[in-house]
């Protein structure tokens, strides 16, 4: 199946959640206010895109009748594992789908299995899943937001992320890991996170 163009899964993403929400399609007026748009020709043709490429379909001639013809939400996309410790590049491929129903229907979101035990006093510890929303610039993160980022030289880290005029500080949950300081230019800040969920196994 033909891959959707970034805008084209913005407004997916946005189809999804909403339908998931509200369980009815929207209107290309309430499209064009989400995906700021003044005009409807763009949406419009997002969505003929769409329907073309096998993502959605809908009746012609009806209101909110579009649906979502891929499956969404049979699971977030398990990207790797990531250290509450020290540094070290995660796997790039995804390599399995991790399966939460429809208690995280955000877009964008996606898994990684911790290693270490930095983040413990957050209740964060080794093989729990922590679940991160897609951060595309350093300015998204706040003060205390725990982040995924990645350290030039080094690699991707889990940690809380804090702002100076000249440093950007990642700190860990326990006292035995020191603060990461570099500068601004130096750090990616890949995730935010949105939750985490720890397996018993038997």
């Amino acid at each position: 199946m033909e891959n959707l163009t970034p805008v084209q899964k913005e407004l997916y993403d946005w189809l999804v959640q909403y339908i998931n929400t509200n369980k009815h399609s929207p209107s290309i007026r309430e499209m064009m206010k989400a995906m700021k748009l003044r005009s409807p020709a763009p949406i419009q043709s997002r969505l003929e895109k769409m329907r073309n490429k096998g993502y959605i379909d809908w009746t012609e001639g009806q209101a909110r009748t579009l649906r979502i013809l891929q499956p969404h939400g049979e699971g977030i996309p398990l990207l790797g594992k990531i250290t509450a410790g020290g540094l070290v590049e995660p796997f790039r491929d995804e390599q399995e789908k991790i399966d939460f129903g429809s208690f995280f229907n955000l877009p964008n979101c996606y898994v990684l299995q911790v290693v270490g035990d930095s983040m413990i006093e957050d209740h964060i510890t080794e093989g729990d899943y922590v679940i991160m929303q897609s951060i595309t610039s350093i300015q998204q993160a706040k003060d205390g937001d725990i982040v995924a980022a990645r350290v030039e030289g080094y690699g991707t880290t889990l940690k809380k992320i804090y702002f100076s005029p000249s440093k950007v500080s990642l700190k860990a949950s326990n006292p035995k890991y020191a603060p990461i300081n570099v500068s601004p230019d130096q750090i990616q800040v890949q995730g935010s996170l949105m939750g985490v969920c720890r397996l018993h196994q038997k």
